[in-house]
């Protein structure tokens, strides 16, 4: 799935932060969503989104992680 299908990134958009094409709802609220145990149909009813846009949010999560470098912290006794 392309990711630019589903998430917009628009300065002029909340911030530039990103959201569900077409709406004003970010991916950081389907991702706080599901991990404050809603259903993926609540989210739906709730938000205007299909199944399809918190699948594009979820792996728009998964993508960003997989970019990332991790670094151990250095223990601190």
């Amino acid at each position: 799935m392309n990711l630019n299908e589903r998430i917009q990134i628009d300065p002029a958009i909340c911030h530039g932060k990103p959201v569900i094409r077409d709406t004003r709802v970010p991916v950081s609220i389907i991702l706080g969503s599901l991990a404050g145990g809603m259903s993926m149909a609540a989210i739906e009813e709730e938000y205007g989104v299909t199944p399809a846009d918190i699948q594009a949010a979820l792996n728009f999560a998964t993508d960003l992680i997989a970019q990332e470098s991790f670094h151990p912290l250095p223990h601190v006794a």
